[in-house]
This record gives structure tokens, sequence and C-alpha cells, in this order.
């Protein structure tokens, strides 16, 4: 596997873990959308965390 297949694989997981949605409905998504619904993600777990 590459590391771009492994970093899809990262990014399909953490997007699945935290909004519940499908894997075909991620791999769905311009990498440019789902990049950034991963830095959204992110601050809100950040901001949740304390």
């Amino acid at each position: 596997m590459t590391y771009a297949a492994d970093r899809l694989w990262e990014e399909a997981a953490y997007v699945a873990y935290y909004l519940h949605w499908t894997f075909e409905t991620i791999l769905d998504l311009e990498h440019p959308v789902r990049e950034r619904l991963i830095e959204e993600i992110g601050k809100i777990h950040t901001r949740m965390a304390g």
C-alpha cells in the first residue's frame, strides 16, 4: 500500500468516526473538501477537550 492509500484510509476513518458517514460517502468527497472537514473536526475536538 502506498502512502497516499494509507493517508486516504486515515482520513476516511477520522471522518467516519466523528460524523458516522459511510466509507462510500467519504470517498465521494473531493480531496480539498475532505481535508477541510478534517481540519474543522480537529478544531471542534480541540475545543471540546479543553
